[in-house]
């Protein structure tokens, strides 16, 4: 049974790794602790289901619930940037919004899509297919981002979320740069929400609740994998898909246990707890083993091999005579 639900769980991981990308851009990239999330996937299940509905094309639903995403993420932005409230208490306000503009755009708690007597882009009744379709999904957007956050807009929202302070001291705006993040992370949100509403099936106005915790999950998870492999902008991504994808496995794997579902939740919470709690871990019981031993032969522990020439270490090593010296000459002196 495990292994038959596999590709499920591998398809939903690949959808839920795709909102996990938008996480990726508030928490990793913009610092920026958004719980709009929550809110605006269900607002692109909603709208796209709603269009498909009437009879519109799946394509033309999934840009319309993009921009739906989008202007969820301006909403935040203007209650942060423009009236002055904390990122947090922000996301939730629009969430709350959302909650209400949800309920009216399908006027009802959920919305059918017929997947069987119209096209989808992906349903869980090929799951083959929608796993590879989601993977060339998944590289077009990747490889839209690397791209753009390499460009002088991204790399002042970059620069942003690195060090607020210095980016507006140099003449960065700050604030359209917050905006401009929150609205490309939602926008995949909400991209996210309208292919999960076409996979399976329907949209709910509950499909959001407790999104925020499996994208951090999946932005954890992926981040433990990877940090050791590359610091490249493109493999972080990844990382996050593939965080995703274990998160998605591990939930099933507790499916087939045949445990009670109604503590589904709670091993999801004590997954995430225990994901988030390794870094902690690693630094505070393992770091001990990591510290360099002493040299072989009884040299001094603190040698150290010498620098390349022309290095930072080379300059900084030549650095510290000079200023010694500055010190001990003039170190009463303004």
């Amino acid at each position: 049974m495990f292994w038959s639900a596999l590709p499920g769980a591998i398809s939903l991981g690949l959808i839920w790794g795709l909102m996990a990308i938008g996480v990726f851009i508030t928490y990793k990239v913009l610092d920026f602790a958004d719980l709009t999330v929550d809110g605006s996937i269900c607002t692109g299940g909603a709208v796209c289901a709603v269009l498909m509905a009437s009879g519109v094309n799946a394509w033309a639903a999934i840009i319309v619930a993009i921009i739906a995403g989008a202007l969820a993420g301006l909403v935040t932005g203007i209650f942060h940037t423009l009236m002055g409230i904390p990122a947090i208490l922000s996301g939730i306000l629009t969430q709350l919004i959302l909650w209400s503009v949800n309920l009216k755009i399908m006027g009802q708690a959920n919305q059918v899509v017929d997947s069987r007597g119209s096209y989808v882009i992906v349903s869980q009744l090929e799951a083959g297919w929608a796993i590879l379709i989601m993977f060339g999904f998944l590289a077009v957007i990747i490889g839209g981002l690397y791209w753009f956050f390499g460009t002088e807009i991204g790399s002042g929202i970059r620069a942003t979320g690195n060090n607020p302070n210095m980016s507006r001291a140099q003449g960065i705006n700050v604030s359209l740069n917050k905006i401009i993040g929150l609205m490309i992370s939602n926008a995949l949100v909400a991209l996210a929400g309208a292919l999960l509403a076409q996979y399976q099936g329907f949209a709910d106005i509950n499909m959001g609740r407790g999104a925020i915790v499996i994208g951090l999950a999946a932005v954890i998870i992926g981040e433990a994998i990877v940090t050791r492999i590359s610091r490249n902008f493109a493999v972080q991504l990844s990382g996050v898909i593939l965080g995703g994808i274990i998160y998605y496995i591990v939930y099933q794997f507790v499916i087939w246990l045949n445990l009670d579902t109604e503590y589904l939740k709670m091993f999801s919470a004590i997954v995430v707890a225990i994901f988030l709690a390794i870094p902690y871990w690693k630094k505070r019981y393992f770091g001990k083993f990591a510290k360099k031993r002493p040299p072989a032969g009884g040299g001094s522990a603190s040698a150290q091999p010498d620098p390349v020439p022309g290095s930072d270490e080379e300059a900084g090593s030549s650095a510290e005579p000079v200023k010694a010296a500055g010190g001990a000459e003039g170190g009463d002196h303004v």
